[in-house]
């Protein structure tokens, strides 16, 4: 049976049609960035500390410097955490007593003998000349976790948007689910921008996850049906590189727009110019075989093979006389866990992309919460992801998928262990290890969205990477919460955790099958036969 791949040999696997579709989906890749990780500067917390007007009139009468202001306004705890900027003097400050010098220590007014702490009670002054969500909506101290539920309800949209996003896509196509998403996001991405308030922005910024993390994996495996056998490990790092491209642009943006609402306006108009793709991005004439609508998929070729500059091979009439003959494949959940080796599959896959995301963004969090400069930190971090893209194309085609994935699960678990026990007083080494923990959990997310597409036949394609990646999303969810818990514990605790998941992975990884030089699968017979 002549299969799409043999087409492809023939019309091109990665002519000027395939290289122009692969950039434009790129894009999306690179835009995808600020919905992922724009929390970091959307809900970035600057320094702050209780208002008091009457200290702030003393302080100028007084002609203090800020940091004797500071005295008064802010209590002098032994901890440097936010408790004690949420907290103040319960004092008159306008009692006319009051000294210019050191009016606490000599407070002689009956009643104040043993001053009290009380909370903040006349708002909060933000140490920054930008805005964020949490300056804006007051997000600190009693209301500080309503900017974790802000974070969790994105990831939770993107966990449902995954159980639903996957099956449009393998039931009604491609492009119809890839330009709705695309149209969505957009809408609800300036609704974000305009929110007038907190209920509202979580409410749209909900919204915007159900459908783009579908938009961002729509646009992959299009672009991945697309390209022919011996291009399709490069166009699957190099999408992942765009991300991480769109990780270095919006450090920039966020440098040069410190308004959040200005911000997210100017990352999210990009999306309306990719409704455009409408006219120039084909369905996927893979997923049109799988749903036996010869003519449309014959039309696509041609148009593929006119591009490239090559002539229709004659085998196209055998290709489309065979999938006339047989049944159009309806996708179904069931599909993914009816057989036993698609069943190991999808459990092994739905773990280590749990895994993938507490362990990425857990390091982020342990590693990065306390910034002096959120802009260069976050691009000299993104910088570290590029050594994994390298690292995979060096040894993918000549290794394999398996053994490089599964030593740089291993050796970021291997990592995060040596840094929980390393002490205060080696602040390079530990440096040094966060950025191979960084590169090893890096690569396994690369690694990951490569061979999930893979290992499920055309027709389930978009609905397994879909439904695994939602496990992604649930680790991003619960990630918070599992590194501040047990940080209170014991500080380095969530390393250990990491560890342990990180290594459990790399162990899982052998256990699938090597898709070096295979075919993608067209059918589940041709699936559960990978490992042969």
């Amino acid at each position: 049976m002549t299969s799409f791949d043999d087409i492809l040999e023939d019309i091109g696997q990665f002519g000027l049609f395939q290289r122009q579709m692969f950039f434009i989906m790129c894009l999306i890749s690179a835009v995808f960035t600020p919905i992922y990780v724009g929390i970091v500067f959307l809900g970035f917390v600057p320094g702050f500390r209780c208002s008091n007007h009457a200290v702030e009139e003393l302080s100028t009468k007084c002609g203090w410097s800020l940091e004797e202001e500071l005295n008064y306004t802010v209590p002098l705890l032994d901890d440097s955490t936010q408790t004690s900027q949420c907290l103040q003097y319960d004092i008159d400050w306008n009692r006319t007593s009051m000294s210019c010098i050191d009016p606490l220590r000599n407070l002689t007014i009956p009643g104040y003998s043993n001053v009290t702490l009380i909370r903040c009670t006349n708002g909060w002054v933000y140490d920054t000349t930008g805005s964020s969500i949490v300056t804006e909506f007051n997000l600190v101290c009693d209301d500080a976790w309503k900017l974790d539920l802000f974070q969790s309800f994105v990831n939770l949209g993107f966990f449902l948007g995954s159980m639903f996003i996957g099956y449009i896509s393998d039931r009604f196509g491609r492009k119809p689910c890839l330009l709705t998403s695309l149209l969505i996001t957009a809408v609800f991405g300036v609704l974000v921008a305009f929110a007038p308030t907190y209920p509202w922005l979580v409410t749209f910024r909900f919204i915007q996850g159900l459908v783009s993390k579908g938009t961002w994996l729509s646009a992959y495996v299009l672009v991945a049906e697309f390209v022919g056998l011996d291009h399709r490990r490069t166009v699957g790092i190099v999408y992942q590189v765009a991300f991480t491209v769109g990780l270095l642009a919006l450090a920039g943006v966020a440098y040069g727009i410190p308004n959040w609402r200005w911000l997210q306006l100017a990352v999210t108009l990009p999306n309306f110019v990719f409704l455009t793709y409408y006219w120039c991005v084909p369905e996927s004439p893979r997923w049109l075989i799988s749903q036996n609508r010869k003519k449309e998929a014959d039309a696509i070729i041609r148009q593929i093979a006119k591009k490239n500059k090559k002539a229709v091979p004659d085998a196209l009439q055998n290709l489309t006389e065979k999938e006339e003959i047989g049944d159009k494949m309806v996708p179904s959940f069931a599909d993914l866990v009816r057989t036993p080796r698609i069943r190991k599959y999808t459990f092994i896959l739905m773990y280590i992309w749990f895994s993938c995301a507490v362990i990425y963004q857990g390091l982020i969090m342990h590693m990065g919460s306390t910034s002096s400069n959120i802009y260069f930190d976050f691009f000299i971090s993104a910088l570290v992801e590029f050594p994994a893209a390298i690292i995979i194309i060096v040894t993918v085609d000549r290794i394999g998928r398996r053994y490089p994935w599964s030593v740089a699960c291993i050796i970021t678990g291997l990592a995060c262990l040596i840094t929980a026990f390393i002490p205060e007083g080696f602040p390079g080494l530990h440096i040094a290890l966060g950025c191979v923990s960084r590169m090893g959990i890096t690569l396994s997310y690369e690694m990951i969205c490569l061979v999930n597409a893979e290992l499920y036949p055309t027709f389930i394609r978009n609905l397994g990477v879909m439904v695994c990646s939602s496990m992604c999303d649930l680790g991003g969810t619960i990630t918070p919460f599992l590194v501040y818990r047990l940080a209170n514990i014991w500080k380095e605790l969530p390393l250990i955790v990491f560890a342990v998941i990180g290594i459990i992975s790399g162990i899982l990884v052998l256990l699938l099958p090597e898709t070096k030089g295979r075919a993608l699968p067209e059918t589940i017979e041709e699936a559960e036969n990978l490992h042969r």
